[in-house]
């Protein structure tokens, strides 16, 4: 199992290399993996997929005017 640390840091990683394209990255490292048999590498992807969004609509909060 990878650790919420591990999730967090590949999250983190993936935005500074794709920026708001990161999400589609990952889903698409998840997919590839699927389609290679490899269900927990797939269930990790997922994980830093939804580690991304959190963090996107985190930031996109702190954008937002008061």
């Amino acid at each position: 199992m990878t650790s919420k640390f591990d999730i967090a840091r590949a999250a983190d990683l993936m935005l500074a290399q794709h920026g708001r394209a990161a999400t589609l990255a990952a889903a698409q490292r998840a997919d590839e993996l699927l389609e290679r048999g490899d269900l927990a590498g797939a269930k990790a992807w997922r994980r830093v997929f939804k580690a991304i969004e959190l963090l996107q609509r985190a930031s996109r909060g702190k954008q937002r005017p008061n």
